[in-house]
């Protein structure tokens, strides 16, 4: 009987070992994938703060254009209306000295 409580023993003991080494090379495997998504979101980490620092370039350099954009169309506006202005002032000024052109009587054949 103590033989076969012996060999039972041996038989769990194995079992166990098995058990653990099982455990321990499933713990060394997670450690890798650990180890590679570790890598991966350190990539994915610095991709992100370059593409905020593109984002926030092209949203100033965007910013500019508008600007820009905007005073070019002020500035047409402005001489256009300055055109405008200088046209009035200048048939105003037309009128006042008298030089404003008569309109030809119309000639009908036979009076």
């Amino acid at each position: 009987m103590g033989e076969t409580r012996l060999q039972w023993c041996k038989e769990q003991a194995d079992e166990v070992k098995e058990i653990m080494v099982e455990n321990y090379n499933k713990a060394v495997e997670r450690e890798g994938k650990l180890g590679e998504l570790e890598l991966r979101s350190d990539d994915l980490l610095s991709k992100s703060k370059n593409f905020t620092k593109s984002a926030a370039k092209v949203s100033q350099q965007t910013r500019w254009e508008n600007i820009k954009m905007k005073v070019v169309i002020g500035g047409v506006v402005t001489l256009l209306a300055l055109v405008i202005i200088a046209i009035i002032i200048w048939y105003s000024v037309r009128d006042d000295r008298g030089e404003q052109t008569q309109p030809t009587p119309s000639v009908t054949p036979g009076n």
